[in-house]
């Protein structure tokens, strides 16, 4: 367990006691690294972690603080038994409309909130660090950016599906050995800057492109007479459906 998801589980045990009641505000960065004497970054990360997990929010330029829903742990959810590659599909039809949508609804806040999330994904990249919780803010981010919440949720649930599928896991083992996270950077800096000059057409076919290029190093490290793989039943999205 890395130092920042130790940190974060002990800020979640806190909440979930009652030490810090929904509504209330965290302390700062400053004070929580000095409490579990960690640097700041530390602290940044495990807040990250338990903003994607959602019991706090960040308010850029307010504070951290505890979600309503962060009253007690939630029970482990169960395997969804979707296969990687149909999960990919339904995530490229989604996400592809959600970055267009974003890209005419995006705030000043919403675009400096993704900016940070890439300013995390790059400092892991230049660390060596292979960590996903970056890569999965920033898709969340972008899926807010819309101002839809219900497209929000959707772009969560999927994400949580993923991260509980014991075939995407197994696949991930080898997706870390060889550490794909400078070209999902360069993906994600393509679709922020496509948000940026407003170009819905341009940021669907950067995400659309982006998750193709994820499928792609799929393929690679999987096994093919594997009796789960699917990559063969869930081809890419038609062009037809990506003009």
């Amino acid at each position: 367990m890395r130092l920042y998801q130790e940190v974060g589980h002990q800020l979640r045990d806190a909440i979930a006691s009652g030490q810090h009641l929904p509504g209330d505000r965290l302390p700062p960065e400053r004070d929580i690294a000095e409490l579990f004497s960690v640097s700041r970054s530390v602290v940044r990360e495990a807040l990250i972690m338990l903003e994607l997990e959602k019991v706090v929010e960040v308010r850029k330029g307010s504070g951290v603080y505890v979600l309503e829903q962060a009253e007690g742990v939630q029970p482990p959810r169960a395997d969804s038994g979707y296969g990687p590659f149909e999960l990919l599909q339904a995530r490229q039809l989604l996400e592809s409309e959600v970055a267009a949508f974003a890209a005419v609804q995006a705030t000043k806040a919403d675009i400096l909130k993704m900016r940070d999330a890439i300013e995390l994904e790059k400092s892991f990249v230049a660390q060596g660090i292979i960590d996903e919780s970056a890569d999965e803010l920033f898709h969340t981010l972008l899926a807010q950016a819309s101002q839809n919440s219900v497209l929000a949720n959707m772009v969560y649930e999927l994400w949580q599906v993923r991260k509980h599928s014991p075939m995407w896991q197994g696949l991930h083992q080898h997706i870390g050995e060889s550490n794909y996270s400078e070209l999902w950077l360069n993906d994600h800096q393509q679709i922020l800057q496509a948000v940026l000059r407003r170009e819905p057409k341009a940021a669907k076919q950067a995400m659309w492109q982006h998750l193709e290029n994820v499928k792609s190093k799929l393929l690679e490290i999987s096994d093919a007479e594997d009796p789960t793989f699917d990559g063969y039943l869930f081809r890419s999205v038609p062009a037809s459906l990506n003009d």
